[in-house]
């Protein structure tokens, strides 16, 4: 059994109290203890423009600094205008740059997309994985999470109420942890 897989989660919703957060904290706690998760600030990370390559921003470096070492990555999601939020694209965009130093290559990842509505984030899911095909990110396909009325799941003090969504919260982790293995055991 190999050891404990890092795992580095980007949360595309700044809020501290998001309800993208709260799914990713829910996952955490109902996950294998093969995988060890930690969130990535991306709140402070500038910017990301190509002139400054040469001499990037301490903040750029920090960022892909946190992603390096990681085994693998998962990313919450809500869906802005149909897409991701620019906060999490600039997070991705300053990470996978310059294209030799793409810190998230060949790492396996999934991707919950997170919405208070029905449409649970399909536009952002999709986005994402579309940048995560480019990143060459092998990216699990099934099962696939879009959680939709998501402002309904938890109670006040953030823990998720919903049994329904707990089983596939549970389902899902379990799935990505024996992707993760998949992937990086096969590329041995």
């Amino acid at each position: 059994m190999p050891g404990q897989r890092k795992v580095a989660v980007f949360v595309g919703s700044l809020r501290k109290e998001s309800l993208t957060r709260k799914v990713a904290k829910a996952v955490f706690s109902l996950a294998p203890p093969s995988l060890e998760f930690e969130i990535v600030d991306i709140g402070g990370v500038s910017h990301y423009n190509q002139d400054l390559e040469s001499t990037p921003p301490n903040d750029w470096l920090a960022l892909r600094d946190k992603v390096r070492p990681a085994d693998a990555v998962l990313f919450a999601t809500p869906e802005y205008n149909r897409s991701v939020p620019g906060v999490l694209k600039n997070a991705i965009d300053v990470a996978s740059r310059p294209k030799e130093s793409n810190v998230f290559n060949g790492k396996p990842g999934a991707v919950i997309s997170v919405s208070p509505g029905n449409i649970s984030g399909f536009g952002a899911n999709h986005h994402l994985r579309q940048m995560l095909v480019f990143l060459n990110v092998p990216t699990m396909q099934q099962p696939e999470a879009y959680i939709g009325g998501a402002g309904k799941l938890f109670d006040e003090t953030g823990n998720l109420t919903n049994d329904s969504t707990r089983q596939f919260l549970k389902s899902f982790v379990d799935a990505y942890a024996a992707w993760v293995e998949l992937i990086l055991v096969g590329r041995k």
